[in-house]
């Protein structure tokens, strides 16, 4: 029998595989349950216990969290933000801006703008 820790452990690698595939689109649950080969319960413990918090916020935080990496490393141009935020699935910008805010305390256009200062004055 495999330990429950690295059994959970597979679960969210395959579903997070799944998530890392899918990036830019809607994601129901149980095609993550699918992709991961088990049930909506098994899935939101795996989560629970590896990750520390239910599949859909993981999914929101690793959205977030490759949203800012795009910003830090994108070009200061009209229209930046909301083709970042709809790269990765966020398609209600002012619920993406919102979220932003909440995980990283600025908006994702300060960080456009401050990633752009931080090259131009490196240059």
């Amino acid at each position: 029998m495999i330990p429950p820790h690295r059994s959970r452990h597979g679960v969210v690698e395959r579903a997070t595989e799944f998530l890392r595939a899918h990036l830019s689109e809607p994601i129901r649950i149980a095609q993550i349950c699918e992709a991961a080969g088990v049930s909506e319960r098994s899935l939101r413990n795996a989560f629970h216990d590896v990750c520390g918090m239910s599949p859909t916020r993981y999914m929101r935080w690793r959205r977030l969290n490759d949203a800012r990496r795009a910003l830090l490393s994108a070009p200061n141009l009209p229209g930046t933000v909301t083709a970042i935020a709809t790269e990765f699935g966020f398609f209600e910008l002012g619920r993406f801006a919102t979220m932003y805010k909440a995980l990283f305390g600025e908006c994702p256009s300060d960080t456009l703008r401050g990633a752009n200062f931080a090259r131009a004055d490196s240059a």
